[in-house]
């Protein structure tokens, strides 16, 4: 049954994928054709100068660059758009518990900022500095790319979360930020995500990896989450997580996951 409903939410993340990518296409298409019409109406202006005054060539030519580099931000973010789907779908076509060969830096810097605009869009007001150190040194290694990047999409939505509940009564002053790093030391994959939270009680470090212990709201937490994580990490993995924390400062939690080539 279990693995019924696995297929049945991959063959759903394929076919919104699938979905999303081709309006896109149209997008970043007519951006590049309306880039285009632009350099063709800088073109005609340029041979009829003579006939606008000072002010009005002055502010034709602030109006055409304005639109080429908002076009170009279009493209840019389409593009960034194409290629998290690609991914999406690399991801949905795995089968469950397979290893794939897998960027862990591109995979955790897309389910970085795929947690953050889910936590800016459930809460209009939330704004975060996000911190990005990903290491070039590390090379392709073999992880189940469904299980670790929903490890990192846990604890990231946890880090958002304690930033947005601290925000709500700290000072004017309080700037909420996470960091995250990825990096390589000898033979293991390090993935650290910081923040400058609540932070835990002594209470709630006891209890962090208890099946359906939570500290958030009725119905908006199920309390699987840290113990799913510590699964995927140290029993399908074979690696390690590990987490420091101080009550109104914050918390940081560490994978140590062994590098294995493909």
């Amino acid at each position: 049954m279990e693995q019924d409903i696995e297929t049945l939410r991959q063959q759903l993340n394929a076919g919104i994928a699938h979905e999303i990518q081709n309006p896109l296409n149209f997008v970043i298409n007519f951006s590049k054709m309306s880039t285009k019409l632009l350099s063709d109406l800088n073109d005609i202006m340029e041979d009829n100068e003579e006939k606008l005054s000072d002010d009005d060539r002055q502010e034709v030519e602030d109006i055409i660059s304005d639109l080429k580099d908002n076009m170009g931000k279009i493209v840019e973010h389409g593009e960034r758009a194409i290629s998290i789907i690609h991914d999406i779908l690399l991801v949905s076509r795995g089968k469950e518990n397979e290893f794939l060969p897998t960027d862990v830096c591109k995979l955790a810097k897309e389910y970085v900022w795929l947690s953050y605009h889910a936590m800016r869009a459930n809460h209009k007001d939330f704004n975060a500095s996000i911190h990005e150190q990903y290491e070039d040194s590390i090379p392709q290694m073999m992880v189940i790319p469904q299980d670790l990047s929903r490890a990192i999409l846990n604890v990231m939505n946890n880090a958002l979360y304690s930033l947005w509940k601290k925000s709500q009564s700290a000072p004017d002053d309080y700037k909420p930020e996470v960091t995250i790093h990825v990096s390589k030391q000898e033979n293991n994959c390090i993935i650290m995500i910081v923040d400058n939270g609540v932070g835990m009680t002594d209470e709630v470090k006891q209890k962090l990896f208890e099946n359906f212990f939570t500290t958030k709201p009725v119905g908006e937490g199920t309390g699987l989450g840290m113990n799913i994580v510590r699964d995927i990490i140290e029993n399908k993995h074979h690696g390690k997580v590990t987490f420091e924390s101080e009550e109104g400062q914050g918390a940081s939690f560490t994978f140590t996951i062994p590098i294995t080539k493909y």
